[in-house]
């Protein structure tokens, strides 16, 4: 299977469809053509020009008044790659490490960032081989884009820095033999092309998506699950209710509820309580604004990756080679800072749903275990959830309200839009942890009901996860049940 790199419109569910499916990738005929004329374009402009471009026969950053002689030209890309892997931390993972090799190469491909054909052709056969380079979390202040992080993807092709291929972990030099390839040798501004741009922020941004939209609706199903068992009321998921405030995602969210439900036994029975506690009766509602906060930095990101984030822009039709920017990670660094507050809300709901399921009230056993006392049951699991609830609630603070200057303050503010990607990716695996205890906790409780039975919908998730994770009648070792929920929403 094959998607070709080009003009066309790259959505979010073709990236996932693209990675998840091992897709090879291609440049259509007009990117080839794209990328070919910009570069000629700015050979030729560098021939004729007396005027400084900065990046491209400049330094970089403070060091823009610096000229650089045209036999120094690939020596200066070279060296700002070199000069620019200052990445620390954990390892970006792999299928992130491949969305930004797939996003670098989208922009280049429109025709604006100066790269030799052979170049992009080279992060091509990367992508297609499964060659991963080995790029770090810290580092990028989201500033002139990702510097430090771009750099570290790009240094193998240079026969430089560390890849992952085939689960070994080899040189970029040791790569190139093995694959028979070439360093490729840089020309004027291609270093400045493949470090500038927001793809790493923007990578981490589509894996998230990816997953939250994935989690969103786990949330649903695993809350209607907890419903039931709860022995709660459908009352306020009509949709009368809502319309009067008629937020989408609360909309939206309100009428999956019922739908689950359709069918169920256990929500037809008479109920004692009159309202049920906020976790439950306000599913719609907090839910619901997840789902619109998701919604919202969809659009975001959709553009984005869409976008030519490098610096500087080589306008052919306005001949002219133009430092902005466009590598700015603010429009991005806001929204990821966003999202990773709604996925910390959507467990913090679901950890307080997991309190009241065993709060031994409603019918229901203490600490869900027949036995309570000799037994502790499933108590610490709330325990579990909470830590980790606190834990996303302390990466929950914006990254990019926060700026440092660098770069001898020519860079003097920044979107540490890089950080507010991988607290949001921390708080995604977070976010699932606690919705899998949940789904742990509502179905040990559902059991208690017998046997009166959920709806169908719900039932069927029942008996998928009761494959895996069984009932407890008295206490085990909860840890390897906890882990096979995990291994359940995904």
């Amino acid at each position: 299977m094959i998607h070709q790199i080009s003009a066309e419109h790259l959505t979010i569910e073709r990236i996932d469809e693209i990675i998840r499916n091992g897709y090879k990738i291609e440049l259509s005929e007009d990117a080839r053509q794209r990328i070919i004329r910009c570069r000629k374009y700015l050979d030729e402009k560098i021939e004729r020009e007396s005027e400084p471009i900065y990046g491209v026969t400049t330094g970089f950053g403070s060091l823009c008044k610096v000229s650089i002689g045209a036999d120094q030209l690939s020596e200066l890309q070279v060296n700002l790659i070199m000069s620019h892997a200052c990445g620390v931390g954990e390892r970006v993972p792999n299928d992130i490490v491949k969305i930004m090799i797939l996003l670098k190469i989208q922009n280049m491909s429109y025709g604006y960032s100066g790269c030799k054909l052979d170049t992009v052709e080279r992060m091509i056969d990367f992508f297609n081989n499964d060659v991963y380079p080995i790029v770090y979390m810290q580092g990028s202040l989201g500033a002139s884009g990702d510097l430090v992080p771009l750099a570290h993807l790009c240094l193998p092709m240079l026969g430089m820095g560390e890849v992952e291929y085939q689960g070994q972990r080899m040189t970029g030099a040791d790569l190139l033999k093995k694959m028979n390839w070439l360093p490729i040798k840089l020309a004027s501004k291609e270093g400045l092309a493949l470090l500038n741009g927001t793809q790493n922020m923007a990578a981490f941004a589509v894996w998230a998506l990816i997953n939250a939209q994935r989690l969103s609706t786990w949330a649903d199903k695993i809350s209607a699950m907890s419903l039931e068992a709860f022995d709660g009321r459908i009352d306020p998921f009509i949709h009368a209710v809502h319309v009067l405030r008629p937020h989408k995602g609360q909309i939206e969210t309100a009428d999956y509820i019922r739908q689950l439900l359709e069918g169920s036994e256990l929500i037809k029975q008479p109920k004692v309580n009159v309202q049920d506690p906020y976790s439950f009766r306000c599913i719609p509602q907090v839910h619901g604004a997840v789902k619109d906060t998701i919604h919202y930095v969809y659009s975001v990101i959709d553009r984005e990756i869409n976008s030519v984030t490098d610096n500087p822009i080589v306008c052919e039709n306005e001949d002219a080679v133009i430092s902005a920017g466009n590598f700015h990670g603010e429009p991005i660094a806001m929204p990821l800072d966003f999202l990773c507050i709604a996925l910390s809300e959507l467990a913090n709901i679901s950890e307080r749903r997991i309190y009241r399921l065993v709060s031994g009230t409603r019918g229901l056993p203490s600490f869900l275990v027949a036995n309570p006392g000799v037994n502790s049951g499933f108590m610490i699991t709330q325990y579990t959830a909470a830590a980790v609830v606190s834990q996303s609630k302390t990466l929950g603070m914006p990254a990019s309200v926060d700026s440092i200057p660098s770069s001898q303050d020519q860079e003097d503010h920044v979107s540490m839009g890089a950080n507010a990607a991988t607290k949001l990716y921390k708080v995604v695996y977070n976010t699932e942890k606690v919705l899998a205890i949940e789904l742990f906790n509502a179905a040990q409780a559902l059991d208690f009901r017998r046997p009166l039975k959920s709806s169908p919908a719900i039932e069927a998730i029942y008996e998928e996860y009761r494959k895996i994770v069984p009932f407890l009648k008295e206490d085990q070792v909860m840890y390897t049940h906890i882990a096979h929920s995990i291994g359940f929403l995904r």
